[in-house]
């Protein structure tokens, strides 16, 4: 199998179930694979890595569409993301990103610990009280593993308690547009998630430039409103979907992903009990085994480039398969066993570079006191017997539609 019929696997949906097999067919090519032409793939961990350090390669932002294509219609998904960090490059990148950055400094992260603790606590409360007792258990991911994260970012936010339950249909499918190969269908609910999600934060910065409080959607309003403007309109609404959609997809899919390997391997659940096992190292291993994000692209800014030594001409593809790089034989030891004692642990699950994510830090955090709390309070927690789990039919973001537990 080459490159290009790999790539074609993954765009299938058995490739998306278990796009493994497919990495490791990938690796046997080599780190770096021309499949087509302006296009490259990079499965290697030491050249996905370079890449994305790499400011020569840039994120495909609206200023390289319209150098590639004219002017032709922006989708109105790809429009309110297009003015966020996640689709900007230097200097505009730079200016948006320092701002939010200061957010999510370790200080500030740390002392969000009692906060996240306090979510969890009282989503646990809750989980313990839904389960029907009719074998079907209690659906994991929409009673606590979207519940948790959605709480803290719209927290942090400033968005209202009663505005939060439709955000988990309108970010599932505004983050249609960012998959590998989406299709028409996918854009058409893209673009309806992006119009709801501009309205609501359109209006909800009117409330806040009225009505100032101590939260996020309040200080990048005053940064739009402040003589030296260092946002415009577009940049707030578009930055403010992308701190929800990532804020709480990515943490979603890492704590069903975490749980399931957890019913797959109990030694590392009675590991993590006793306290034989730090819950950060298990995490990094969720995050290494089965990454919530599995690859993302980036494009030649310049003329003369390479990857590896494989030339890309200016404004050619790179296809980064972070889910194939956290498996790549020549980084890891023993790469498709899970193991949480590993050493030098240190998977590109969060991207690397100017675009590092900067909620990792909270990712973390929360699934730490997830795992933790999780099992001192459900120990014998098991996959229901009468639901089956149902993988998302994704393979940029992986994870779980649903996952139906038996709390024990």
């Amino acid at each position: 199998m080459d490159a290009a019929e790999i790539i074609g696997q993954l765009a299938r949906a058995e490739g998306r179930v278990d796009p493994y097999p497919l990495y490791a067919q990938a690796h046997r090519l080599g780190p770096v694979t021309s499949f087509a032409e302006d296009w490259v793939l990079a499965c290697g961990y030491d050249s996905v890595n370079r890449v994305l350090r790499n400011p020569a390669f840039g994120v495909d932002s609206d200023e390289l569409r319209r150098a590639r294509f004219g002017d032709e219609p922006i989708p109105d998904s790809l429009s309110l993301l297009g003015a966020s960090m996640l689709q900007s490059n230097p200097p505009v990148h730079t200016r948006m990103r320092a701002p939010i950055a200061s957010v999510f400094t370790p200080r500030r992260v740390a002392a969000l610990e009692p906060a996240v603790v306090g979510v969890v606590e009282r989503l646990l409360d809750g989980l313990g009280g839904r389960d029907s007792g009719d074998g079907r258990g209690v659906d994991f991911m929409e009673e606590f593993a979207y519940q948790l994260p959605v709480s803290v970012i719209s927290e942090l936010l400033g968005v209202p308690e009663q505005d939060r339950r439709p955000f988990r249909s309108q970010i599932h499918d505004l983050s249609r547009v960012l998959e590998f190969m989406s299709d028409d269908s996918d854009l058409t609910a893209a673009d309806a998630a992006a119009r709801e999600l501009g309205g609501y934060f359109a209006t909800l910065a009117e409330l806040r430039r009225a009505e100032p409080r101590d939260d996020l959607v309040t200080a990048l309003v005053q940064l739009v409103d402040a003589e030296d403007a260092r946002l415009d309109a577009a940049e707030l609404l578009g930055n403010l979907a992308l701190l929800l959609l990532a804020g709480f997809e990515t943490t979603t899919n890492l704590l069903g992903n975490g749980l399931a390997l957890l019913f797959d391997h109990p030694s590392v659940r009675a590991a993590l009990i006793q306290g034989a096992l730090p819950v950060g190292d298990f995490v990094e291993e969720v995050l290494r085994f089965d990454s919530p994000v599995q690859l993302t692209s980036r494009t030649a800014l310049f003329r003369g480039l390479d990857v590896d030594g494989v030339p890309l001409p200016q404004y050619g593809e790179v296809v980064l398969l972070i889910g194939a790089a956290n498996r790549d034989p020549a980084r890891f030891h023993d790469p498709d066993r899970f193991d949480p004692w590993r050493a030098d642990n240190q998977p590109l699950s969060f991207g690397a570079g100017m675009h590092y994510c900067l909620g990792a830090m909270l990712a973390r955090l929360e699934a730490r006191t997830a795992f933790t709390a999780l099992l001192r309070r459900f120990p014998a927690i098991a996959p229901a017997q009468g639901a089956q789990p149902v993988r998302q039919d994704r393979l940029l973001l992986r994870g779980y539609a649903t996952l139906p537990v038996d709390l024990g």
